[in-house]
């Protein structure tokens, strides 16, 4: 096996700095590509809380003016991670969240903040560092979107590139004037180039000049191509369908694994899942649901968002009254829906449990606590929350789409007839049909030994990283043998 070497791009990374399951795959995938043969190096922003982590890291890069100001490349290893660090405190040193001001808005200079991860990211590509040349650069979503864009305006050998969109919906929109202040040539605004819309799109530089793109499981690299998923991309995609591919993400089993999780209330696996009892006890105590041994317990860990299928959440709650169920949520998002969420607690005392926010101790004990999780997503490109309940036991609910889709098997009469059933699929996703989903998860629910089947089946499902590694890794070694 011919060893590799990539440099992975990204704004955040698990356990370092994180918003959202970009920073669990970015954290997760090194390790499984290293037994593939792939060595990977991840530069990331050098945020206060990664500085703060990573120490006294030693330079091996420098650059004087960087976007307005000092940068040092800082060089790091940690938890096993082989980490570059874009130290470049103008851009950087803020306060808590990496794209977010105190006022909730984007900072508005992300353009350049992010501008500057790419242009650093392409130059270490091109040979910036002492002794280190990747065969492969890997950018993901639109923070490190203009990486492939400056390496394909470089005039000489450069590494092959690969664009991963972990959320379309995000397209990384600027004004077309910022295109000379981000060191784009003036051809480059154009149809095919970043210009979208009138504006600049960091994704969009990503999306037309990478040499492959691949987005996070089969169904959503199909469904992106169709106008009405596809974010005004779709005839793009459509064009560079030859490069585009969906590779499903997997989780980290070293830390979701209910056997040995110290964050839950009693450990448990496929064949002792009566200790899930315990779970579901800490759980109802931890959001002060009544400790009611025949009602099914929904938990939802999600942002609160239109996107999440939320609002419709709130629209069955209702149903979930009528059932005799409970609902555990954690979470944060849109104002309106948090409140909604706020209100329903309020008034259901007992059976509506909320937590705005995030907590990593909770999610972890309403995976393993929660009888079904809900995913009743709009869309999802393709969403981890519903792996690990299927490695905890927990069975999941959710729309049949993106990666939902491809990693839930519904419990039709026919997947029940086979024993190879994992969950629900509701489609089309409308509060409608997620009324019948809840109603036919309380079904399954009261027949205790088919609901054991759907339980065990999840758990025995592989959600680890190897076989999504093994693809990558092919992959890449296919565009290095398509480059040479």
């Amino acid at each position: 096996m011919t060893p590799l070497g990539v440099l992975s791009v990204a704004s955040e990374m698990f356990p370092l700095i994180k918003t959202g399951g970009l920073a669990d795959v970015i954290g997760a995938l090194p390790g499984a590509l290293a037994r593939e043969g792939v060595t990977v190096r991840t530069l990331i922003p050098g945020y206060p809380q990664v500085l703060d982590a990573i120490g006294g890291a030693r330079a091996v890069h420098t650059n004087p003016d960087l976007f307005g100001g000092p940068g040092r490349v800082l060089a790091a290893q940690i938890e096993g991670l082989d980490l570059l660090v874009l130290d470049a405190p103008h851009l950087y040193e803020r306060p808590v969240n990496p794209y977010l001001g105190p006022d909730g808005k984007d900072w508005p200079d992300n353009a350049v903040r992010f501008a500057a991860l790419a242009r650093v990211a392409a130059d270490i590509g091109l040979g910036a560092l002492e002794g280190y040349r990747p065969d492969v650069v890997h950018a993901h979503d639109w923070q490190a979107g203009l990486t492939p864009a400056y390496l394909h305006y470089h005039e000489g050998a450069r590494p092959g590139t690969v664009m991963t969109v972990h959320n379309l919906a995000f397209p990384g929109k600027v004004p077309r004037e910022l295109l000379a202040r981000l060191g784009l040539p003036p051809r480059s605004y154009a149809v095919d180039g970043v210009e979208f819309h009138g504006t600049i799109s960091l994704l969009k530089a990503g999306l037309q000049f990478a040499d492959r793109i691949t987005t996070v499981s089969p169904s959503y690299a199909a469904e992106i191509r169709t106008e009405e998923a596809g974010m005004g991309f779709a005839g793009l995609l459509r064009a560079r369908a030859d490069v585009l591919s969906g590779i499903l993400n997997g989780i980290d089993t070293g830390i979701w694994d209910p056997a040995v999780d110290k964050l839950i209330a009693e450990p448990f696996g496929r064949t002792t899942l009566a200790k899930r009892a315990a779970n579901k006890a800490a759980l109802r105590a931890w959001m002060g649901l009544t400790q009611d041994p025949a009602a099914p317990l929904f938990g939802v860990v999600s942002r609160l968002s239109w996107q999440k299928g939320m609002d419709m959440l709130l629209a069955c709650l209702p149903v979930l009254r009528v059932l005799g169920a409970q609902l555990a949520l954690v979470g944060a998002g849109e104002a309106d829906i948090e409140a909604g969420f706020r209100t329903e607690a309020a008034q259901a005392p007992g059976r509506i449990g909320c937590v705005i926010g995030y907590n990593e101790a909770l999610a972890h004990l309403m995976q393993a606590g929660a009888d079904a999780l809900l995913v009743p997503s709009r869309f999802e490109p393709c969403g981890l929350t519903q792996l690990c309940a299927l490695r905890y036991g927990a069975v999941p609910v959710v729309a049949r789409v993106g990666g939902l889709a491809d990693t839930v098997i519904d419990a039709n009469a026919a997947a029940l007839a086979t024993g190879v059933a994992t969950g629900v699929q509701f489609a089309p996703v409308s509060a409608e049909m997620l009324d019948v989903a809840l109603r036919r998860t309380v079904a399954l629910y009261r027949e205790p030994t088919v609901w054991r089947q759907l339980q065990t089946n999840g758990m025995a499902a592989d959600v680890s990283w190897r076989g999504p590694a093994r693809q990558y890794a092919a992959l890449y070694r296919g565009l290095v043998e398509a480059r040479a």
